[in-house]
């Protein structure tokens, strides 16, 4: 493997060719990348160490069958019946989907995509579950085109949830969020919340961490550019036909 230090930069391959500029540049990289990691974790540890956050009511959502191939017969489900363990958090997505916004967000898709694919990890953890205040036959039929398979998707139209937590305004005009809950002595405490929104200057960053898509791209020596997810080519994997 790749981990010699020669002439006082550490190897990240065992390619001869490397100029001397490349790798003098990628050790200043590397640098940065130990001191991003390092800030990173001091930002989750003041995460973790926030004052307890607000009770939070015991919202009532509507499910569907956790088979998608089960059609769409809903049931009442209490936001504590989410909780699998009381010492496990709860992770919430909010779907930009519903009222004012008729069509799915193709971001907030992508990002979906994203957390059903690891689903099946996060499991072993925590509670994940969608929350959009599309009609659930809506929701289970994006979720059908998608393969949404091993997500909780809920239906909090008829409910302040949204509103209350701030991805939903007064008009009924949908964001995206996503929210951490903790169930201690039977009562639901909000934990954090984020937006993509950070602030006037940084309008649709605030959920880049988390969402695998950007941090693939931002590798790249071309980065992500301008690129939008779209819902247009589908969840097949097509490439662009080779440039000419």
């Amino acid at each position: 493997m790749a981990d010699e230090t020669i002439d006082g930069a550490f190897r990240q391959t065992n390619l001869l060719n490397e100029s001397a500029a490349y790798i003098a540049e990628r050790e200043k990289l590397r640098l940065a990348e130990i001191e991003l990691m390092s800030q990173q974790e001091r930002v989750s540890a003041m995460r973790r160490k926030l004052p307890e956050g607000p009770e939070v009511q015991d919202y009532e959502f509507i499910e569907g069958s956790t088979c998608l191939d089960d059609g769409d017969t809903a049931r009442t489900v209490r936001m504590s019946e989410l909780f699998t363990l009381p010492d496990r958090a709860l992770i919430i997505y909010h779907f930009m989907y519903g009222k004012k916004n008729v069509k799915p967000c193709p971001m907030c898709t992508a990002m979906i995509d994203s957390l059903n694919g690891i689903a099946h990890h996060l499991a072993q953890n925590i509670n994940l579950a969608i929350a959009a205040a599309a009609d659930l036959p809506q929701l289970r039929g994006h979720a059908r085109a998608r393969g949404w398979d091993k997500l909780r998707l809920l239906n909090c139209g008829d409910n302040t949830f949204k509103f209350d937590l701030g991805s939903e305004n007064r008009e009924g005009q949908q964001d995206s969020e996503i929210s951490v809950f903790t169930l201690k002595g039977g009562k639901i405490r909000h934990s954090y919340s984020a937006h993509p929104r950070m602030s006037k200057e940084v309008k649709e960053r605030g959920l880049d961490l988390i969402n695998p898509i950007w941090n693939v791209l931002d590798l790249t020596p071309q980065g992500r550019g301008d690129w939008y997810a779209s819902l247009d080519y589908g969840t097949e994997v097509k490439s662009l036909p080779r440039a000419s």
